[in-house]
């Protein structure tokens, strides 16, 4: 992940965090592109864009998927004729409205985490 996800996950608290630290920058997301890159050209990135662990109440998470729009075009920008060449993980999915998921996979999301609408799938 790259910056922080809000919320409580494994014993690790992050919802007392700033704001801000809930959206990683273009910047960021491509210097993670270029250190994987010569790794394998398969890896997704978990970037930063408001998400948390967990379920809240409308209107206590403010999601930019949007964002990640952003980030592939200032990857497209330093890789001549990319196109998406970026690959996202929408890490704290639980409890996302459908137009967020939407504008997410349009940017490039291929994995979608909602392990909490899972557990409380299960226990129901």
């Amino acid at each position: 992940e790259i910056g922080i996800t809000g919320g409580v996950e494994d014993g690790v608290d992050n919802s007392g965090v700033s704001r801000e630290k809930l959206y990683s920058t273009p910047e960021d997301v491509f210097a993670v592109y270029e250190g994987l890159s010569p790794i394998s050209e398969k890896f997704m990135i978990a970037a930063a864009f408001g998400n948390v662990h967990g379920v809240y109440k409308p209107g206590n998470v403010k999601l930019r998927p949007e964002l990640l729009a952003e980030f592939q075009k200032h990857a497209e920008s330093k890789i001549p004729g990319s196109k998406h060449p970026l690959f996202f993980v929408f890490h704290g999915g639980s409890g996302s409205e459908k137009s967020e998921i939407a504008t997410a996979l349009s940017a490039g999301v291929a994995k979608m985490n909602v392990d909490t609408d899972t557990q409380w799938a299960y226990w129901e």
